[in-house]
């Protein structure tokens, strides 16, 4: 039988050295890519969270009545009075879209009939949409609404929804005077008279 060549001394510890110099560089590597995962996940869960926050403010100004007051200030406070989009099945439900001007956070707050500021018997649901809002601005002008939206050092949001037509406001029917409504014309009436009775007689009129 042949002899197998055994590993000399000499070659161990130059694989040795070799594994010494590699190893660190594949931990180095390793490290990036594990880092360069991190950030690109919590990248991709910003973006989703953002694309949820838009989502939710389209559906629910486009699932309105068209009942919308919109108010201005450093930022604008939009309050829809019935939408079908609810987060906590809410037949109708009523969302204003706020930002906080202490924090700069756009907060959604649902519930049913409320008036803001709110009072302490009234019952809504609010979350924190976003942080670190610079711009939230909202233009309704016939069936359609624009909608800017920007955070701090981000790209802005803008997206237009047509179709939303405002209430018509029911016009009431004036009533003129001395004319009384569903009344029946009766013709040439000769209004009753009265006639005094006599001692002894029946009156007539």
């Amino acid at each position: 039988m042949l002899k197998r060549p055994a590993f000399t001394i000499i070659e161990v510890l130059i694989a040795i050295v070799l594994m010494g110099l590699i190893l660190p560089a594949l931990y180095e590597t390793v490290a990036l890519l594990r880092d360069s995962n991190t950030h690109l996940f919590k990248h991709l869960e910003k973006a989703k969270k953002i694309t949820q926050a838009t989502d939710t403010l389209y559906l629910d100004l486009a699932s309105s009545d068209g009942n919308i007051s919109i108010k201005k200030d450093e930022f604008s406070r939009v309050c829809i009075e019935n939408t079908r989009n609810s987060l906590y099945n809410l037949s109708l439900a009523k969302v204003c879209w706020v930002v906080l001007k202490k924090d700069k956070t756009l907060l959604r707050v649902e519930g049913y009939d409320y008036q803001l500021p709110l009072g302490l018997e009234e019952r809504v649901e609010a979350d924190k949409v976003m942080k670190d809002i610079e711009l939230f601005d909202v233009y309704y002008k016939g069936d359609k609404i624009l909608v800017l939206l920007k955070q701090q050092r981000k790209e802005a949001i803008t997206f237009m929804i047509q179709g939303v037509s405002k209430p018509v406001k029911k016009k009431r029917k004036k009533i003129k005077k001395g004319i009384v409504p569903n009344a029946v014309p009766t013709g040439d009436v000769t209004p009753p008279t009265f006639v005094p009775a006599t001692p002894g007689s029946t009156p007539t009129f």
